[in-house]
């Protein structure tokens, strides 16, 4: 089946080389996004959130360390606080990398002007990298995935259900969603300490369903192993903190004995 991924798994470094600080390199920013490239990942994950003053910046959380929003933080304070922009973080990836675009919205969007939500002011990025690259847009949020359908119809989109969310759910929803890619936390598998729970349907088993329901599977956040499981299973993508793990568990090692 033709369609978002390359036809093997592909490694896609989550918030970059992987969360927190990898290396010298912190989640959300061009060094990031660099040490994961270099390490061999595919794609990057980056986690788009909108300020006080209507600009993009990349990071997970809802608030910094301090306990500020960052909704409440105009770009400058964003970028005083070591956060970096979408623009900058944009230019860091190089333009045969693919790019997951984590939409995180916040609860302003249920009632700023439709011109501010965060899927809004987003649409002018996703349309020109879409124009360069492989851009898929994920996101917890169902109405930013159904505004992406609306505004930048030609980028694919991932439901991504909760931790722990059922795999029942996560399949039959992104295809309710119109969604052409499922993502998946790890944990709904059951492959980690939280063992098997009665009902829960085998990895070959979800991932040979989701094709044929139409979908590409991706699932956040294995190990190295774990990832392998999920390749074995035929899984298109994997969201990982170590890349360089995962190129290796799933490409095998260079000729210096790297992934």
């Amino acid at each position: 089946m033709s369609g978002v991924f390359g036809g093997t798994t592909e490694v896609i470094g989550h918030r970059g080389a992987g969360r927190g600080v990898v290396g010298r390199a912190r989640e959300n920013t061009p060094e990031s996004f660099a040490a994961a490239v270099e390490a061999g990942a595919d794609w990057v994950e980056i986690d788009v959130r909108r300020t006080a003053d209507d600009a993009l910046v990349l990071y997970h959380n809802a608030a910094l360390d301090d306990g500020r929003a960052v909704v409440d933080l105009t770009a400058a304070e964003c970028a005083r606080a070591g956060l970096a922009g979408l623009e900058e973080g944009l230019a860091a990836v190089p333009d045969g990398v693919g790019l997951d675009v984590d939409v995180k919205t916040v609860m302003e969007d249920a009632v700023d002007a439709p011109a501010r939500r965060t899927a809004s002011l987003l649409m002018p990025y996703l349309r020109r990298e879409a124009a360069r690259r492989r851009v898929f847009v994920c996101s917890f949020d169902p109405g930013v995935l159904l505004s992406v359908h609306e505004g930048a119809p030609g980028v694919p989109t991932a439901w991504m259900p909760f931790v722990r969310n059922p795999l029942d759910q996560a399949v039959a929803g992104a295809v309710g969603l119109g969604c052409p890619i499922v993502a998946v936390d790890v944990r709904s598998f059951g492959l980690t300490a939280d063992g098997p729970l009665p009902g829960r349907r085998p990895v070959e088993y979800t991932v040979d369903l989701a094709h044929r329901a139409g979908l590409e599977v991706a699932s956040w956040c294995p190990d190295p192993r774990e990832a392998a499981v999920f390749a074995a299973a035929g899984m298109d993508a994997v969201v990982v903190d170590d890349v360089p793990g995962a190129v290796a568990a799933l490409r095998g090692p260079g000729p210096d004995g790297t992934g």
